[in-house]
């Protein structure tokens, strides 16, 4: 049996942030195993890009990987929201925020997961981290420790196991925790769109009956969409040739920024809401997606995922800077009650928000175009908006920008 202090399930986004910033906090006194059978093999393409809060930012120039995903990121500057139907000759905008949270400091920022992946693989097998090429498959937990069983054969003695392994958490199944999930029967369509003239680092979401349409900066003449569509139309859109598909696309997109085209097929994921029960069992902590997966319309669901890490680290870095068991019952509830209300309150507005605007009632229609119209008065009030995106003074030490 090998030992450890913290296995990871997952070896993606949120498993390789967390054992970044676990061994840069702990060094060499903590051994991290993330575990992934995907590491056997070269990482997948993948064209997605993430909205990311300036609050993540911080994390990532804390944990000194930013300057290595810098280069391909994109600032958002300032975002505009309409809300109209598909065929309207006139998409009048409701709300728009613009303003850096400092000096030069954008509110977010255009992210793809490329860069992201592998930013925080170099950063992690530099600081120690040891990549096992296996899934976990078992659990089983004393008093003291929990042992862990992977596809590979080993059995690992840890103090904690982290699941960091998505929506579909083999983990937390194996933990007993349910889940309250819900379809939202639309899908999320991925595509990068290029365009004639520069965005000038807007980002702009109509709501539409469908669904939202998210159209997010990119470097250079590119932007990424975000399109949420009824699920009965996927499939139909998805068939159509490359020139009958980017008519549908220019429709929503428009055509201020001059003529466009794919750079590559658009793809769709089914878009869900789900909710782990609880977050913690003994000896165990969801984080990320294996304890929310929220509607994207509001573009925080990575977001979530980082400040799940940034929590999660700061008490286990202070655990093991006392000297202390770092998978302790008492420091995983404080854990889950640090997270549990502000990623349910989340959760609520992106849901709400989804069933507000993806319909065509006219009396919705009349209410949520003056609410838009009403925060478009208070500037104030928007500034409050961009400014918590940096993160608060109560937010855990590495959404500050601060070491652990």
């Amino acid at each position: 049996m090998q030992r450890a202090d913290i296995v990871i399930g997952g070896g993606g986004l949120a498993g390789l942030a967390l054992a970044l910033a676990l061994k840069q906090a702990v060094g060499g006194h903590l051994k991290v195993i993330i575990c992934d059978p995907a590491f056997a093999k070269p990482p997948r393409p993948d064209d997605r890009a993430f909205a990311l809060a300036a609050g993540g930012r911080r994390m990532f120039e804390a944990l000194g990987v930013w300057d290595r995903i810098a280069p391909e990121a994109e600032p958002i500057r300032d975002m505009v929201i309409t809300d109209s139907r598909l065929n309207d000759p006139v998409r009048p905008v409701f709300l728009t925020f613009e303003g850096d949270v400092g000096t030069d400091e954008p509110f977010a920022s255009m992210v793809p997961q490329g860069a992201l992946l592998r930013a925080l693989r170099d950063a992690a097998e530099a600081q120690g981290v040891s990549l096992r090429a296996a899934a976990v498959t078992s659990c089983e937990t004393t008093t003291a420790r929990i042992h862990v069983t992977l596809s590979d054969g080993a059995v690992i003695d840890a103090a904690l196991l982290c699941a960091c392994d998505g929506g579909a958490s083999p983990i937390r199944r194996m933990a007993k925790i349910d889940v309250v999930r819900w379809s939202y029967e639309q899908s999320g369509i991925v595509t990068t769109i290029a365009h004639e003239r520069p965005h000038h680092g807007r980002a702009e979401e109509h709501f539409l009956p469908s669904g939202p349409f998210a159209i997010l900066p990119l470097p250079g003449n590119q932007s990424s969409i975000v399109w949420s569509e009824r699920n009965e139309n996927v499939d139909a859109l998805l068939a159509l040739d490359d020139e009958d598909l980017l008519a549908e696309i220019e429709k929503r997109f428009g055509l201020k920024l001059g003529s466009i085209s794919m750079t590559l097929r658009p793809k769709a994921w089914p878009l869900n809401f789900q909710m782990a029960r609880r977050f913690v069992a003994p000896r165990i902590a969801l984080v990320g997606d294996s304890a929310h997966v929220i509607h994207p319309i509001a573009g925080q669901g990575l977001n979530l995922g980082l400040e799940d890490i940034a929590a999660l680290a700061e008490l286990i870095a202070d655990q093991a800077a006392l000297g202390l068991d770092v998978g302790a019952h008492d420091m995983l509830e404080t854990y889950e009650r640090a997270r549990r209300t502000p990623t349910v309150a989340m959760a609520v507005v992106t849901d709400g928000l989804n069933r507000l605007f993806s319909n065509d009632n006219p009396a919705l229609r009349a209410v949520r175009d003056f609410g838009l119209g009403l925060v478009d008065r208070m500037p104030s009030l928007k500034q409050r908006f961009i400014r918590e995106a940096a993160a608060s003074a109560q937010s855990p030490r590495l959404l500050r920008g601060l070491p652990l």
